[in-house]
């Protein structure tokens, strides 16, 4: 097993969420992002830090109290499915892997956080009367800013892997590492533009919006053993 400094998990721990803890679907979160290099730079640049596996740990989004009354004017209710746990306003889906490579912001190279964090089998619902939609299997890119998850109606799926969430890290705190976990919270969760389409089509209304605040997302990654 590869082990790594304290310093270098921080560095790489640090990456999560300073680029927003964003997410991509399967494909994209394969394929290469966009490079973007200073006129003077002719290659990429070695990474400050790599974790090549993150071995577990959760994403925690504390909910907004105006997100909360939304939903209640809407008749919505939310709920968690699978491994996912809601505890007052607070809910969590379990990491499930993934890897992150981290270069210096300061450097010429970006996206300077590359990576996938994956939390498959939980998920979040909203219901009203008979209908359930449920956002789950969530993928986390931090190299292109968006959180993409698998969206079902009623145990149908509508959609894999659309776009879902963006997440704003302007409000990130400073970083703890705690043992072998690296914890970062202060990044802020909204609603795609497409989550909102797809929201007010299904539960005809037109008002949830694009860009509405859900919550405040704190990540918690083992990010050793």
């Amino acid at each position: 097993m590869r082990k790594f400094s304290k310093a270098g998990i921080s560095f790489a721990a640090a990456g999560l969420l300073i680029a927003g803890a964003a997410g991509v679907g399967v494909t994209a979160a394969t394929a290469s992002p966009t490079v973007h290099l200073a006129a003077s730079s002719s290659k990429i640049p070695a990474p400050v830090a790599a974790v090549p596996q993150i071995f577990g740990g959760n994403t925690g989004v504390a909910l907004d109290s105006n997100f909360l009354a939304a939903l209640k004017s809407l008749g919505l209710t939310p709920g968690v499915s699978g491994t996912a746990k809601l505890n007052g306003s607070t809910v969590q889906f379990p990491i499930t892997g993934g890897s992150v490579v981290y270069w210096s912001p300061k450097g010429d190279y970006r996206p300077y956080v590359q990576g996938i964090l994956e939390h498959d089998g939980s998920g979040l619902t909203l219901t009203a009367g008979s209908t359930t939609v449920t956002l789950a299997n969530f993928t986390v890119n931090p190299g292109n800013s968006k959180l993409y998850g698998d969206v079902s109606v009623n145990g149908k799926v509508a959609v894999t892997q659309a776009y879902l969430f963006s997440l704003h890290g302007g409000t990130l705190k400073p970083l703890q590492v705690e043992g072998n976990n690296a914890i970062l919270t202060g990044t802020t969760v909204h609603v795609s533009a497409d989550a909102a389409k797809l929201l007010d089509t299904t539960f005809k209304t037109d008002a949830v919006k694009a860009d509405l605040l859900v919550g405040v997302a704190t990540i918690t990654a083992q990010i050793a053993q």
